[in-house]
Protein backbone atom coordinates (compact mmCIF):
# COMPACT_ATOMS: atom_id res chain seq x y z
CA UNK A 1 0.00 0.00 0.00
CA UNK A 2 2.86 2.34 1.01
CA UNK A 3 4.44 1.54 -2.22
CA UNK A 4 1.74 1.88 -4.22
CA UNK A 5 0.91 5.86 -2.44
CA UNK A 6 4.57 6.44 -3.02
CA UNK A 7 4.17 5.99 -7.08
CA UNK A 8 1.15 7.76 -7.39
CA UNK A 9 2.83 10.46 -6.01
CA UNK A 10 5.59 10.42 -7.73
CA UNK A 11 3.69 10.36 -10.74
CA UNK A 12 1.97 13.63 -10.19
CA UNK A 13 4.92 15.22 -8.88
CA UNK A 14 6.11 14.07 -12.68
CA UNK A 15 2.96 15.07 -14.52
CA UNK A 16 3.03 18.36 -12.57
CA UNK A 17 6.74 18.64 -13.95
CA UNK A 18 5.87 17.86 -17.68
CA UNK A 19 3.11 20.19 -17.70
CA UNK A 20 4.19 23.96 -19.47
CA UNK A 21 3.21 26.83 -17.34
CA UNK A 22 2.36 27.72 -21.29
CA UNK A 23 2.17 31.75 -21.17
CA UNK A 24 -0.27 33.40 -23.42
CA UNK A 25 -2.54 36.27 -24.08
CA UNK A 26 -4.27 37.95 -20.94
CA UNK A 27 -1.68 36.37 -18.47
CA UNK A 28 0.04 38.01 -16.11
CA UNK A 29 3.09 36.85 -14.76
CA UNK A 30 4.23 37.70 -11.47
CA UNK A 31 7.95 37.74 -10.35
CA UNK A 32 9.98 37.93 -6.89
CA UNK A 33 13.90 38.53 -7.84
CA UNK A 34 17.05 39.09 -6.09
CA UNK A 35 18.76 41.38 -7.96
CA UNK A 36 22.36 42.69 -8.02
CA UNK A 37 22.82 46.14 -9.71
CA UNK A 38 26.35 47.25 -10.78
CA UNK A 39 26.94 50.06 -11.87
CA UNK A 40 29.48 50.37 -15.20
CA UNK A 41 30.41 54.57 -14.47
CA UNK A 42 31.49 56.84 -16.27
CA UNK A 43 32.42 59.68 -14.17
CA UNK A 44 33.42 63.51 -15.15
CA UNK A 45 35.65 64.95 -13.11
CA UNK A 46 34.66 67.04 -9.50
CA UNK A 47 34.29 70.53 -11.22
CA UNK A 48 35.16 73.73 -10.70
CA UNK A 49 37.60 72.30 -7.31
CA UNK A 50 39.03 68.90 -7.76
CA UNK A 51 39.34 69.21 -11.60
CA UNK A 52 40.41 65.73 -13.01
CA UNK A 53 39.03 63.68 -9.77
CA UNK A 54 36.49 61.45 -10.19
CA UNK A 55 34.23 59.19 -8.92
CA UNK A 56 33.12 55.75 -8.44
CA UNK A 57 29.67 54.14 -7.15
CA UNK A 58 29.54 50.87 -5.88
CA UNK A 59 27.21 47.79 -6.25
CA UNK A 60 23.75 46.93 -4.43
CA UNK A 61 21.93 44.00 -3.62
CA UNK A 62 18.34 44.42 -2.71
CA UNK A 63 14.63 42.17 -3.79
CA UNK A 64 12.80 43.18 -6.52
CA UNK A 65 9.55 42.50 -7.86
CA UNK A 66 8.06 42.82 -11.35
CA UNK A 67 4.61 42.34 -13.54
CA UNK A 68 4.11 40.99 -17.11
CA UNK A 69 1.06 41.44 -19.02
CA UNK A 70 1.03 39.20 -21.87
CA UNK A 71 -1.09 41.21 -24.44
CA UNK A 72 0.05 38.11 -27.22
CA UNK A 73 1.10 34.84 -26.90
CA UNK A 74 4.69 35.69 -27.92
CA UNK A 75 4.33 40.02 -27.08
CA UNK A 76 4.68 40.57 -22.82
CA UNK A 77 5.09 44.17 -21.39
CA UNK A 78 7.10 44.33 -17.78
CA UNK A 79 7.17 46.76 -15.40
CA UNK A 80 9.75 46.03 -12.44
CA UNK A 81 9.86 47.89 -9.33
CA UNK A 82 13.08 48.10 -6.50
CA UNK A 83 14.96 50.57 -5.29
CA UNK A 84 18.45 50.62 -4.22
CA UNK A 85 21.56 52.31 -2.11
CA UNK A 86 24.13 53.29 -3.97
CA UNK A 87 27.41 54.97 -2.23
CA UNK A 88 29.89 57.25 -4.48
CA UNK A 89 33.48 57.70 -3.82
CA UNK A 90 36.61 59.41 -4.83
CA UNK A 91 39.07 57.83 -6.94
CA UNK A 92 42.42 59.58 -6.72
CA UNK A 93 43.87 62.76 -4.96
CA UNK A 94 42.23 64.93 -2.80
CA UNK A 95 38.58 63.14 -2.74
CA UNK A 96 40.19 60.06 -2.82
CA UNK A 97 41.85 60.44 0.76
CA UNK A 98 38.07 61.70 1.53
CA UNK A 99 36.66 58.09 -0.07
CA UNK A 100 33.10 57.90 0.53
CA UNK A 101 31.48 61.02 -0.48
CA UNK A 102 27.82 60.44 -0.34
CA UNK A 103 25.20 58.08 -0.60
CA UNK A 104 21.65 58.10 -2.71
CA UNK A 105 18.71 55.97 -3.15
CA UNK A 106 17.72 55.17 -6.70
CA UNK A 107 13.95 54.45 -7.44
CA UNK A 108 14.22 53.18 -11.51
CA UNK A 109 10.98 52.07 -12.58
CA UNK A 110 11.74 50.78 -15.86
CA UNK A 111 9.39 49.42 -18.63
CA UNK A 112 9.72 46.95 -21.09
CA UNK A 113 8.51 45.49 -24.43
CA UNK A 114 9.26 41.73 -24.33
CA UNK A 115 9.28 38.97 -26.92
CA UNK A 116 8.95 35.78 -25.35
CA UNK A 117 10.56 32.93 -28.53
CA UNK A 118 8.39 29.75 -27.11
CA UNK A 119 5.49 30.77 -24.97
CA UNK A 120 4.29 27.10 -24.83
CA UNK A 121 7.66 25.88 -24.01
CA UNK A 122 8.97 24.17 -20.29
CA UNK A 123 12.03 26.59 -21.10
CA UNK A 124 10.89 30.29 -22.78
CA UNK A 125 13.35 32.77 -23.14
CA UNK A 126 12.71 36.62 -24.23
CA UNK A 127 14.25 39.80 -25.51
CA UNK A 128 13.13 43.00 -24.65
CA UNK A 129 13.78 46.73 -24.70
CA UNK A 130 11.95 50.12 -23.28
CA UNK A 131 12.18 53.11 -21.36
CA UNK A 132 13.49 53.75 -17.42
CA UNK A 133 12.72 56.59 -15.43
CA UNK A 134 15.26 57.17 -12.20
CA UNK A 135 14.51 59.04 -9.55
CA UNK A 136 17.10 60.01 -6.77
CA UNK A 137 15.72 60.62 -3.05
CA UNK A 138 17.47 60.83 0.24
CA UNK A 139 21.05 61.58 -1.04
CA UNK A 140 23.45 62.25 2.40
CA UNK A 141 26.65 63.61 2.56
CA UNK A 142 29.11 61.44 4.25
CA UNK A 143 30.58 62.02 8.09
CA UNK A 144 34.22 62.03 6.31
CA UNK A 145 33.35 64.73 3.65
CA UNK A 146 31.36 67.18 6.22
CA UNK A 147 34.72 66.44 7.93
CA UNK A 148 36.67 67.79 4.60
CA UNK A 149 34.83 70.77 3.59
CA UNK A 150 32.08 71.28 6.16
CA UNK A 151 27.91 70.47 6.12
CA UNK A 152 27.41 69.12 2.74
CA UNK A 153 23.93 69.25 0.74
CA UNK A 154 23.47 66.85 -1.64
CA UNK A 155 21.75 66.75 -4.93
CA UNK A 156 21.02 64.28 -7.60
CA UNK A 157 18.62 64.97 -10.96
CA UNK A 158 16.85 62.39 -11.94
CA UNK A 159 17.22 60.54 -14.78
CA UNK A 160 15.36 59.34 -18.34
CA UNK A 161 16.84 56.82 -20.60
CA UNK A 162 16.51 53.81 -22.38
CA UNK A 163 16.14 49.72 -21.15
CA UNK A 164 17.77 46.61 -23.15
CA UNK A 165 17.02 42.71 -20.87
CA UNK A 166 17.15 38.85 -21.49
CA UNK A 167 15.88 36.23 -19.60
CA UNK A 168 14.58 33.01 -19.05
CA UNK A 169 11.54 31.32 -17.31
CA UNK A 170 11.97 26.95 -16.95
CA UNK A 171 9.13 25.84 -15.40
CA UNK A 172 8.49 23.99 -11.80
CA UNK A 173 5.19 23.20 -11.95
CA UNK A 174 2.56 24.54 -13.93
CA UNK A 175 2.02 27.98 -12.38
CA UNK A 176 5.44 28.14 -10.63
CA UNK A 177 8.71 28.53 -12.77
CA UNK A 178 12.46 29.99 -12.32
CA UNK A 179 13.52 33.31 -13.50
CA UNK A 180 16.95 34.67 -14.63
CA UNK A 181 17.41 37.76 -16.07
CA UNK A 182 19.92 40.53 -16.83
CA UNK A 183 19.07 44.10 -17.81
CA UNK A 184 21.09 47.28 -18.75
CA UNK A 185 19.71 50.41 -18.16
CA UNK A 186 20.97 53.93 -18.91
CA UNK A 187 21.28 56.60 -16.27
CA UNK A 188 22.88 59.26 -16.10
CA UNK A 189 22.95 62.08 -13.11
CA UNK A 190 24.62 65.83 -12.18
CA UNK A 191 25.69 65.42 -8.92
CA UNK A 192 25.61 68.70 -6.94
CA UNK A 193 27.24 69.09 -3.54
CA UNK A 194 27.32 72.50 -2.04
CA UNK A 195 29.91 72.76 0.53
CA UNK A 196 30.43 75.31 3.59
CA UNK A 197 34.27 75.21 2.60
CA UNK A 198 34.54 74.66 -0.77
CA UNK A 199 31.34 75.82 -2.45
CA UNK A 200 29.35 74.08 -5.02
CA UNK A 201 30.85 71.15 -6.32
CA UNK A 202 29.79 69.84 -9.45
CA UNK A 203 30.23 66.25 -11.08
CA UNK A 204 28.48 64.29 -13.94
CA UNK A 205 27.92 60.86 -13.92
CA UNK A 206 26.78 57.89 -16.14
CA UNK A 207 25.70 55.08 -14.08
CA UNK A 208 24.64 52.72 -16.80
CA UNK A 209 24.56 49.05 -14.24
CA UNK A 210 23.91 45.54 -15.31
CA UNK A 211 21.39 44.20 -13.04
CA UNK A 212 21.10 40.50 -12.61
CA UNK A 213 18.26 39.04 -11.39
CA UNK A 214 17.02 35.72 -10.21
CA UNK A 215 13.76 34.39 -8.59
CA UNK A 216 10.53 32.38 -8.99
CA UNK A 217 7.49 33.62 -10.81
CA UNK A 218 3.59 32.57 -11.47
CA UNK A 219 1.44 32.76 -13.72
CA UNK A 220 -1.92 33.76 -12.95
Amino acid sequence: MNRTVLLLGAAAIAAALATPAQAKQGDVLIRLRGIIVAPNEKSGSVLPGFPGEKVSIDNAITPEIDFTWMAADHIGFELIAATTKHSASGRTGTTGSIGKLASTWVLPPTLTAQYHFVPQGKVRPYAGAGINYTLFYNEDASTALEGAVGKTKVHMSDSFGWAAQAGVDIDLTDKVFLNFDIKYIDIDTDARLSTSAAGVQKVHVELDPLVFGVGLGMRF
